[in-house]
C-alpha cells in the first residue's frame, strides 16, 4: 500500500501552522516535498522534517540557511529514526570551538503528527473558487454552533480572550541553560 501524502493546506493543518509558513519553508529550500503536476505532496517523513524545522525556527529563531543545514544533517544521518526519544545535534561556529548541543525531541514531534493526522481529512485542499456542494449550509451550521457557545460571553470577555491568545502566540521562546554534558550524539556537522 503506498504511503498517504498530503497537499500543502492539509499538511499545514496537521502541523498546526498557517499554509503560508509551510509554503515559505518550501520556497526557501528548507523542505523539498515531492512535486507532481505543480502541486507539492508531503509524506509523513516530510511532515516530520517540517515539524523539526518549525521547532528549530521557533526555538532558535534561526535563519533559513541554518534551518536547512540542521534538517539536512538530522535526516541525512543514517541512525535517525522517527520513534527515537530525542536527537542531539552538534554545531561548531568555527573549527576548534566548543560545539553547541541542540536537542530535538524527535519522538514527541512524531507523536504530535500522528495525533493530528486525522485533521487532514477535515480540511480538504480545494482549489480557489470551487466550493463543494453544501458548503454554505455547513458554514452556517458551524457559525450557529459557535454562537451558541458564546451566548453567555460578553463583548469585553471575547476581546480579552482574543488578546490573551494573541499575546500567548507572540511570547518569546523559553531559553534555558543546562550544565550537563550530552551522552550520545546523532549527527555532527562541522
Amino acid at each position: 500500500m503506498p504511503e498517504l501524502e498530503l497537499k500543502l493546506k492539509q499538511a499545514s493543518r496537521v502541523l498546526g501552522v498557517a499554509p503560508k509558513d509551510l509554503q515559505n519553508l518550501v520556497q526557501f529550500g528548507v523542505l523539498k516535498p515531492r512535486l507532481r503536476r505543480q502541486v507539492f505532496w508531503f509524506s509523513k517523513e516530510g511532515l516530520l522534517r517540517a515539524k523539526v524545522a518549525l521547532y528549530l525556527k521557533e526555538s532558535l529563531g534561526a535563519s533559513t540557511r541554518v534551518l536547512t543545514r540542521f534538517t539536512e544533517a538530522l535526516f541525512d544521518h543514517r541512525g535517525v529514526r522517527p520513534k527515537r526519544a530525542s536527537v542531539t545535534l552538534l554545531s561548531r561556529p568555527r573549527a576548534g570551538d566548543e560545539p553547541v548541543h541542540i536537542r530535538v525531541p524527535l519522538g514527541v514531534l512524531a507523536q504530535e503528527i500522528d495525533k493530528r493526522w486525522p485533521l487532514a481529512g477535515s480540511s480538504p485542499d480545494l482549489p480557489r473558487g470551487r466550493k463543494r456542494a453544501g458548503w454554505a449550509g455547513d458554514f452556517l451550521n458551524t457559525v450557529s454552533a459557535a454562537s451558541r457557545d458564546l451566548k453567555n460571553a460578553s463583548h469585553a470577555e471575547i476581546i480579552r480572550a482574543v488578546r490573551v491568545e494573541r499575546s500567548r502566540r507572540k511570547a518569546a521562546p523559553e531559553v534555558s541553560i543546562r550544565g550537563e554534558e550530552a551522552k550520545k550524539t546523532a549527527a555532527r556537522r562541522r
